[in-house]
């Protein structure tokens, strides 16, 4: 389970991805398929989860990971380059972003 906290050490990524309502599922399906198959299974990560927003518009995915390399490391691999070539055909586009985590709130 992500926590979201200022005392806590580790590297957020949020990913913002767009697309049709018509491709949503899909791209949730194809999100869920990376996340159970081969991204959680990565050395460094701790927890993720997706967020879909009403029109069914955008997907947010916000994800951590003990060490900022973690993440690049995963990202570089070739089996994510293939992930996110299928993600890049479901969508208009795709960013994710790195965040430091500088307040929290209860």
């Amino acid at each position: 389970m992500p926590v979201i906290s200022s005392d806590k050490t580790c590297q957020t990524v949020i990913t913002t991805f767009e697309m049709t309502p018509g491709t949503c599922q899909d791209l949730l399906d194809a999100l869920t398929e990376a996340y159970k198959g081969f991204i959680s299974k990565q050395p460094g990560f701790i927890a993720a989860g997706l967020h879909v927003n009403d029109a069914q518009t955008r997907i947010a995915n916000y994800s951590q990971w003990q060490r900022r390399e973690d993440f690049m490391a995963m990202l570089r691999s070739d089996e994510m380059r293939a992930h996110n070539r299928q993600f890049a055909q479901l969508c208009t586009r795709f960013e994710p972003v790195m965040y430091d985590v500088v307040e929290s709130f209860d």
